[in-house]
């Protein structure tokens, strides 16, 4: 039988940031879709409690405005 894979470690656990600011959108934008939504866990690699954090902290710049909720493109002028 072949050896397990080694796990994956969490990417904030990696580089020691134990809370997500909400107040860094440059660090959030890395964790939105093309559409901006919300990666997923299975794409990113994050651990369960940082994802609850992410999330949560996405929605919070949004609202405040640091994000944009939807992906806008300007319409073409012909």
């Amino acid at each position: 039988m072949p050896p397990r894979p080694k796990k994956y470690i969490c990417p904030f656990a990696r580089s020691g940031i134990t809370y997500i600011d909400y107040k860094d959108p440059k660090l959030l934008s890395q964790y939105i879709t093309y559409y901006r939504s919300i990666q997923s866990r299975f794409h990113t690699g994050v651990s369960l409690k940082m994802q609850k954090q992410l999330a949560s902290a996405i929605k919070k710049a949004r609202i405040m405005g640091l994000l944009p909720t939807v992906r806008y493109d300007k319409p073409d002028k012909a």
